[in-house]
């Protein structure tokens, strides 16, 4: 049984009262979020594996444009807003702001593009990871002022500084992997290796989260469940679209190019045995 003391013209709820829950629904969303994740960093690899078998300039830019949407929009944002989707508190209401959603998903593919493209074109994984690290937690905290609660909220200064450690480390790893994968075994491994870190920057920062009070008041924005949805379908739709693409598009001197490329990957890898 809830308690309340007044507090001029609204109800506040005790903070012993409430409860913060992460998994709503137990593991389903945080396993989902990790599938789309570990899926869309399959596909941001596989793109940048094509920007790197073709020659022309346009057509690479083109691939990094494709990676830079399912790492930015697909592996970070949908994987953030989905294991949203599970975040709730007891007593409380939540909605989100519109716009300010939408521009924390321009945020994770502009950064995370700005990054491939600076690794794609020869600069060290590290130099990227650094841009794209920062637009990763600058996405994720840019998603959480999205979200309007009636409570009084904080972070943990430690785990705050955490998780934007984890997300520079990610997305170091991330571009690493993207210069160095040839086939999609390869990628395949690497895709859980970065669904993982990003997963795991996602619910450092919101274990970072405080919620000291609820109160009544009423919440203005977007219904969860009626916003991201729909978005996060959206952007899932263009990612299947990215992999028919990807999957079908090799040319002849492409596949001739990448075989050469894992051909040269096993010689070296046998030659290190010896």
């Amino acid at each position: 049984m809830r308690k309340y003391v007044s507090a001029s013209d609204k109800r506040i709820l005790m903070p012993a009262e409430f409860e913060v829950h992460h998994f709503t629904y137990g593991p389903l969303t945080p396993l989902l979020a990790y599938g789309i994740s570990v899926a869309g960093s399959l596909l941001g690899l596989q793109c940048t594996a094509r920007a790197r078998a073709v020659s022309g300039l346009r057509e690479r830019c083109w691939w990094l444009a494709g990676g830079s949407v399912a790492l930015g929009g697909t592996a970070i944002w949908v994987m953030h807003f989905v294991g949203m989707l599970g975040f709730s508190v007891s007593g409380a209401d939540l909605a989100y702001e519109v716009p300010l959603t939408l521009f924390s998903a321009l945020v994770a593919v502009v950064f995370v593009g700005a990054g491939l493209f600076l690794v794609g074109f020869g600069l060290p994984a590290t130099a990227g990871g650094l841009l794209a690290g920062g637009g990763v937690a600058t996405m994720h905290y840019t998603g959480m002022a999205a979200m309007n609660l009636n409570a009084e909220t904080s972070y943990d200064p430690g785990l705050f500084l955490l998780s934007i450690l984890i997300a520079v480390v990610a997305a170091t790893a991330a571009l690493f992997f993207a210069t160095r994968t040839g086939g999609w075994i390869s990628a395949a491994g690497a895709s859980l290796v970065m669904g993982a870190a990003v997963s795991g920057m996602h619910y450092t920062g919101m274990f970072a989260l405080d919620v000291h009070s609820v109160s009544d008041g009423p919440v203005e924005g977007a219904d969860p469940t009626q916003l991201l949805v729909p978005l996060t379908a959206t952007v899932s739709l263009v990612t299947a679209i990215l992999c028919v693409i990807v999957g079908g598009s090799a040319s002849t001197r492409e596949r001739r190019k990448e075989a050469e490329f894992m051909e040269g990957l096993e010689r070296d890898m046998g030659m290190s045995d010896h």
